[in-house]
């Protein structure tokens, strides 16, 4: 007979090989404390900045990692909002996209305060405001009652499932869940980042809820990490990486819910995901800060708002080459204003020409 993990004798006291870990976590706390100390050395804005753009990313992939696409001006509005940060042309957001902010900004900014039942609930009615997933009528903010079957982890076509993973049944999950909050608010020995690692896969293996279950374990990822670091604020996306490494996720998390209670191989794959979660936010960190050099440079240069829109856009990394076309469409503006905008900001040295002409010009930054 083959076991879930959560059907062995033992469960769920797991164990792992520290010696095969120390290294990686090590690596994972250096760079860790390297960023965080990078970004306490810069200004206010910078950092409010930094952790806009970190946020809006964990919320679009958590989001996209499930199949569902967020518009990324509405997550970053409505997280703005709720930060209160004046970052202009704020537009009007969905109940799903604020939901999703909701539950991560409460994971983040409330970092310390225990992790309850009722927050838990909260969390999962924030994600499904209208009460379905899709067309589906859903148990909104209260546990699974598996009441069309065991909760399974299922792929292939209908006659030719393969189950890939069985979650215990319905009348076990209030105990397991008590049992795994009275370990996330009184176990204080672990490494925050250990701890996120096995949060991470002892929450989604008990698959508490009809749907939701992947989002909010990395919410709870955010979470810990978030204590580990000291500070709320984000610099480094673990959802954004998984979203990368999403073939990898699912392969480890099924391998390791099939097996023994010794969960070393996927403390192994959660800190080297971490650990290129957080070598590839130094990328993006560099991009902050030379946006931010940019404006400061410019401060005093007068722009209309298209102008500012659209700079911001270039200095985000624009997709493709900017023409006179593609400015009219962003800004929805006639060819000859989007003209005159360039123009004027070639003359003010804020960009410049690329190689052709006429209709095929396209126009870049100079920095």
């Amino acid at each position: 007979m083959n076991f879930y993990i959560h059907q062995r004798p033992n469960w769920p006291n797991f164990t792992w090989d520290d010696e095969l870990l120390l290294k990686l976590l090590g690596s994972v706390r250096h760079l860790q404390g390297k960023i965080v100390g990078k970004m306490e050395a810069v200004g206010f804005d910078v950092r409010n900045e930094a952790s806009l753009d970190t946020l809006t990313l964990d919320i679009l992939k958590t989001s996209e990692i499930e199949g569902e696409i967020l518009d990324p001006e509405q997550v970053r509005s409505s997280l703005a909002k709720r930060l209160g940060l004046d970052i202009g042309g704020l537009i009007s957001t969905d109940r799903n996209v604020d939901g999703v902010v909701d539950m991560l900004l409460d994971a983040t900014q409330q970092a310390a305060q225990p992790l309850t039942e009722d927050r838990l609930f909260a969390w999962h009615s924030s994600l499904f405001p209208a009460g379905r997933s899709g067309l589906h009528k859903l148990l909104v903010g209260q546990w699974r009652k598996d009441s069309k079957g065991p909760m399974q982890v299922v792929s292939g076509s209908i006659g030719k499932e393969n189950i890939h993973f069985e979650a215990p049944p319905a009348e076990r999950v209030a105990a397991e869940m008590s049992t795994f909050l009275d370990w996330f608010n009184k176990e204080l020995s672990l490494d925050p980042v250990i701890k996120a690692g096995i949060a991470h896969l002892w929450f989604i293996t008990i698959h508490p809820f009809e749907d939701g279950n992947g989002r909010i374990a990395r919410a709870l990822t955010d979470l810990l990490l978030t204590r580990g670091d000291g500070m709320s604020q984000r610099f480094y996306s673990m959802s954004t990486q998984i979203r990368v490494e999403r073939k990898g996720y699912y392969k480890i998390l099924e391998k390791s819910q099939q097996g023994l209670l010794d969960i070393s191989a996927w403390l192994e794959w959660f800190l080297t995901c971490l650990l290129n979660a957080l070598l590839n936010a130094e990328f993006t960190l560099q991009k902050v800060l030379v946006k931010h050099q940019f404006w400061l440079a410019h401060k005093g240069t007068t722009m209309n708002q298209r102008q500012i829109k659209t700079l911001n856009k270039l200095l985000d990394g624009f997709a493709g080459k900017l023409t006179t076309v593609k400015w009219a469409k962003i800004n929805k503006c006639s060819r000859d204003t989007a003209l005159r905008d360039l123009q004027d900001l070639i003359n003010k040295g804020l960009i410049e020409k690329e190689a052709g002409g006429g209709r095929s010009s396209s126009y870049e930054l100079k920095i």
